[in-house]
């Protein structure tokens, strides 16, 4: 128990638990955008690892670091664009165009980096962000601006979504999409305008990876985030706030096992350890999930005028 209390009494522990927090926390508020609007996106992995290589490609090309993160957020657009076309233009089933997504995504990615560096034997460096060190708080100081901006994107979405007419209009066609063109609102362009808006996140979401928390891109550095997201979604009840809570307790998890492997006391293989966050995500997302008020249209495809 000492063990436990002298970890969680560590500045440095908070920190990192507030930067592995920080893709997923970008990453659940682009599927929430899109699952509010009732179109599931199973695109994020791939969109995460595309995003992660075109930003950092951009910056070792000579963009600067913010031009790279606007890099990501144009290549997680541009999938998302496809996946809308597939699932609302076409009406094709969402969870195959969305895994497809990811597939090609990922491969493009992959192909990519071979094509541009197929001699190299270690990832070439960028200089990625720096920390945030003129700011008093502990845990802030030392993170970079993207994790700042995901942070301010929590209550900016729930504000967008609780609080403006689009958020309505959103909310409106992921719940009942009939009842949303009865009042003149576009549910093909609505849900098109979110998926594209979800995606981009997505791809910011892979950027910092390569752009602040690493300083390359490799192969399987997303590490199966894109679906812990999926998952967190179901677990925050579609509701910013939550998905940031989510967020951190999946983080407090992965960095305490990260210290546990590291214990001297530990007699557990390290496997049980890296086991352990996705064990006790699960555990937290059946007791909650059970409960949850999914919108109602989620997955279901809409043509114009069919009732």
């Amino acid at each position: 128990m000492s063990e436990f209390i002298d970890i969680f009494s560590q500045w440095s522990f908070w920190s990192a638990v507030l930067r592995i927090a920080t893709p997923l926390i970008l990453g659940t508020l682009g599927v929430l955008l899109c699952e509010r609007a009732g179109v599931l996106n199973l695109g994020i992995e791939g969109i995460m690892v595309a995003g992660a290589f075109s930003g950092w490609l951009a910056v070792y090309s000579g963009m600067g670091l913010w031009a790279g993160v606007g890099v990501a957020a144009l290549t997680g657009a541009a999938f998302g664009l496809l996946h809308a076309g597939l699932t609302v233009g076409l009406a094709l089933s969402q969870h195959v165009s969305g895994l497809g997504i990811t597939m090609l995504a990922t491969a493009l990615s992959y192909y990519g980096y071979r094509v541009g560096f197929p001699k190299v034997s270690t990832p070439p460096t960028i200089t990625p962000f720096a920390e945030m060190s003129g700011i008093g708080i502990p845990v802030l100081a030392s993170q970079t601006p993207l994790t700042l901006l995901a942070l301010l994107l929590v209550p900016l979405l729930a504000w967008l979504l609780q609080r403006t007419p689009a958020g309505l209009m959103l909310r409106m066609v992921g719940e009942n999409p009939q009842a949303a063109e009865g009042q003149g609102v576009s549910v093909a362009s609505t849900r098109t305008a979110a998926i594209v808006a979800g995606s981009a996140l997505m791809g910011v979401a892979g950027s910092f990876l390569t752009l602040a928390a690493f300083n390359a891109f490799f192969f399987n550095m997303v590490n199966g985030r894109g679906w812990v997201c999926v998952a967190l979604v179901v677990f925050a009840s579609w509701r910013p706030g939550k998905a940031l809570a989510g967020a951190l307790l999946f983080a407090v998890f992965d960095a305490l096992q990260l210290r546990l492997q590291q214990s001297a006391s530990s007699l557990l293989p390290y496997q049980v350890y890296l086991m352990l966050p996705y064990l006790l995500s699960i555990v937290a997302l059946v007791v909650v999930a059970r409960k949850a008020a999914y919108p109602q249209a989620l997955m279901k495809p809409y043509r114009k005028g069919e009732r």
